[in-house]
């Protein structure tokens, strides 16, 4: 049984779905123990959703307001949020976007998955019973081929290798942090499930439903150069052990304290 969860979200200008987002969260979450819902803002939220997470945090002893104004891009507010999970103690860590891009109602399968003995678990777009949705059919086919491409050199039999939304042992996840995160792109999600290699993995279907901004040709260079480092890197990297991960890791000391409420 998962006994914590932490659960990662940052958050830009959703004033509209904030609120219904982070309930509908907690709905599908409320069969775990201790549970703490990790939001991360920083400067680029303008349009009132900063008051309205504050307010909601201020009220609710599972959700933490985090605060990043540091924070240089998405990648950035991720990391953080991933940090003050861990610092916090869960067991468990899920990411999930905020707006409804990613459905709360999904949430339950990762978790039952879990159990099963995996150290990692990832929604997948592509596989029987996933789907795309509110996207042009060439950014359809850049993410198919760039998954496709991204298998061939990185020898994984994941089906969708740039999916954001995903459920972390604690110790997978402090691994992939020890060992770093380079990309500051959205190639950052191909780049994390690159070092589960070793480890117990598997995927749930989702459906991702959010209109896809256009990637530029720089991008889609940027995404071509990781992947190459992420196959060199591959060839030298340490396999992943749980028990290296234990001794790393910020919070070990407090992983059975459960403190939130």
């Amino acid at each position: 049984m998962i006994r914590s969860l932490a659960i990662v979200t940052p958050m830009a200008n959703e004033r509209e779905t904030a609120e219904a987002f982070l309930a509908d969260v907690a709905t599908h979450t409320e069969a775990i123990p201790a549970v703490r819902h990790y939001v991360v803002l920083d400067t680029v939220s303008t349009d009132g959703t900063v008051g309205i997470v504050e307010s909601l945090a201020s009220h609710s002893p599972h959700v933490e307001f985090v605060w990043a104004p540091e924070n240089r891009s998405v990648v950035d507010a991720y990391l953080t949020g991933y940090r003050a999970a861990l610092d916090g103690g869960a067991d468990w860590v899920l990411e999930i976007d905020a707006g409804f891009s990613h459905r709360p109602a999904d949430i339950p399968k990762f978790l039952r998955t879990a159990q099963e003995g995996y150290d990692c678990v990832f929604g997948t777009r592509f596989a029987l019973g996933g789907r795309l949705d509110d996207a042009p059919m060439s950014r359809r086919t850049l993410s198919r081929g760039g998954t496709l491409l991204a298998r061939a050199l990185l020898d994984t039999k994941l089906s969708d290798l740039t999916s954001g939304f995903q459920l972390f042992r604690w110790e997978a996840l402090a691994y992939i942090l020890d060992h770093g995160i380079e990309s500051r792109g959205p190639f950052f999600q191909t780049e994390m499930k690159a070092m589960t290699s070793g480890m117990r993995v598997a995927e749930v279907p989702i459906v991702y439903s959010s209109p896809s901004h256009s990637v530029s040709r720089d991008s889609i260079s940027e995404a071509l150069t990781n992947l190459w480092r992420l196959r060199q890197r591959q060839r030298t990297a340490s396999r992943w052990s749980p028990e290296e991960s234990r001794l790393q890791a910020p919070s070990t000391s407090r992983r059975s304290s459960l403190p939130y409420g």
